[in-house]
């Protein structure tokens, strides 16, 4: 596939607002610089009430990031289950929560356990994601598919991308002083 590139090589083109696709521990991945996240939405043909996640490198670059005190619990699940498969959604606002998430009133982030994205995240700083399918479609489990999904988009490499679980992470919610599961593990991969 020709469209591979390293991460200092996609680097740049984040830096330009562009559209990246990207392994994860989970299921692939589109991702995009928060203030160009409107172009993700336009990509997946997706509902602006459906949010992106914040992905990051490590929980310091995302605490840095947002500027904004972590309660100790966010703090202590953040360091139990990243980097993994797991969203954590915060009741955060300011302006990635309203990029990210238009008309809400949290923000979800996730620290991935795939090198090569933390590698390519540790550069780029936090992305907006989401995963690589059209809205309402199955999402893509490999390269190859995310790549025939949005030809014109580049990849992260090298390829192959080591293989995600085929799951889409867990997501939990803070409210009301503890976590809500919002979306269970499933058991099984998508199809």
């Amino acid at each position: 596939m020709s469209s591979s590139r390293s991460a200092t090589e996609l680097l740049p083109l984040i830096r330009r607002d562009e559209a990246v696709l990207l392994p994860t521990d989970t299921v692939p991945a589109l991702a995009i610089q928060p203030i160009a996240a409107a172009r993700v939405w336009e990509l997946k043909r997706r509902p602006a009430d459906k949010p992106l996640i914040l992905m990051a490198a490590d929980l310091n670059q995302l605490r840095t990031a947002l500027s904004v005190p972590w309660l100790d619990p966010w703090l202590l699940e953040a360091e139990r289950v990243w980097p993994g498969a797991v969203t954590l959604v915060l009741p955060i606002a300011g302006a990635l929560q309203r990029r990210l998430n238009p008309g809400g009133t949290s923000l979800g982030m996730r620290v991935p356990a795939c090198p090569m994205t933390q590698a390519l995240l540790r550069l780029s700083g936090p992305l907006a994601t989401t995963s690589v399918n059209l809205s309402g479609e199955p999402p893509a489990l490999t390269a190859e598919q995310a790549h025939r999904m949005f030809p014109a988009l580049p990849l992260l490499g090298p390829l192959p991308w080591p293989p995600g679980s085929g799951i889409p992470s867990e997501v939990r919610e803070w409210d009301q002083d503890r976590w809500t599961v919002l979306r269970p593990m499933s058991p099984t991969p998508v199809p």
